[in-house]
C-alpha cells in the first residue's frame, strides 16, 4: 500500500507540475511578453485572444487542453491496483491537480489562468462523454450572452448532473471539485457579472443576432 500512495502521490505532483507550465506565458516569455500586464491580466486563453488575437490564443489554447490530457493519462498509468479506489479516480484527482497548477503555476510567481482548458483536457481522456455536453452548454451561453466567465461557469455546473447519468463512480467526486475550483477562479468575473462591469464578448454573441434578424 505505501508504494501504491507513492506513486500515487507522484502522479500528482507531476501533474501539478505539468499544469504548472503555462501556454500563455511560455509562448510570450519567448515573444517577450508577459500577458499578465494586458488585458485582464489572466494567464489563459480568452486574455491571450483578446489581446493577441487567434494566432497567438490557439497554440496556447492546444497546449492547456494537452497538458490536462496528459496528466490525466499519467495518473491511470502510474495507478497501482492496491490503491482503494478505481484508476479512473487517480486520474480524475491528476487532472484537478494540473489545473491547479495552471491557476497556481510554481514557474510564473503562482500567477497564472482559471483552470478551465485543462479541465477539458483531462475530460478528453477519462470522460469523453461529457464534452460535447459540455461545449454545447459553453458555446450557447457565450452565443447569448457575449460573457466567456458565464460560459464557463455554467459549462462546468453542467458535469454535475451528466456525472450522474454518463459518469462512472468518480464522476460526481470530480464534477463538485471542479466546479468548485473554476468557481473559486472566476470570483472576481461573478462580481463584474453582479455590478454590470463584466466584459461582453460582443462578436460571439451569434445567436442572438441570428435571433435578432
Amino acid at each position: 500500500m505505501e508504494a501504491a500512495l507513492a506513486r500515487a502521490a507522484l502522479a500528482l505532483l507531476i501533474a501539478y507540475l505539468l499544469g504548472a507550465l503555462s501556454g500563455s506565458l511560455l509562448l510570450g516569455r519567448w515573444r517577450g511578453i508577459d500577458i499578465r500586464r494586458e488585458g485582464s491580466g489572466n494567464a489563459g486563453g480568452t486574455n491571450a485572444f483578446r489581446t493577441r488575437g487567434w494566432r497567438f490564443a490557439l497554440p496556447v489554447a492546444l497546449f492547456d487542453v494537452g497538458k490536462g490530457l496528459l496528466a490525466a493519462a499519467l495518473g491511470v498509468w502510474l495507478y497501482d491496483p492496491a490503491l482503494p479506489v478505481a484508476a479512473a479516480a487517480l486520474g480524475f484527482a491528476a487532472t484537478l491537480a494540473a489545473a491547479v497548477g495552471h491557476c497556481w503555476p510554481v514557474w510564473f510567481g503562482f500567477r497564472g489562468g482559471k483552470g478551465v482548458a485543462t479541465l477539458l483536457g483531462g475530460l478528453l481522456w477519462l470522460w469523453p462523454l461529457a464534452v460535447p455536453a459540455l461545449l454545447a452548454v459553453w458555446l450557447l451561453v457565450l452565443g447569448t450572452t457575449g460573457y466567456v466567465g458565464l460560459a464557463s461557469l455554467l459549462a462546468t455546473a453542467s458535469l454535475l448532473p451528466l456525472a450522474w447519468w454518463t459518469g462512472g463512480p468518480a464522476a460526481p467526486g470530480f464534477a463538485l471539485a471542479a466546479f468548485a475550483l473554476v468557481l473559486f477562479t472566476h470570483r472576481s468575473n461573478i462580481i463584474r457579472l453582479a455590478n454590470g462591469s463584466e466584459h461582453r464578448f460582443e462578436r460571439a454573441r451569434l445567436i442572438r443576432h441570428w435571433l435578432q434578424q
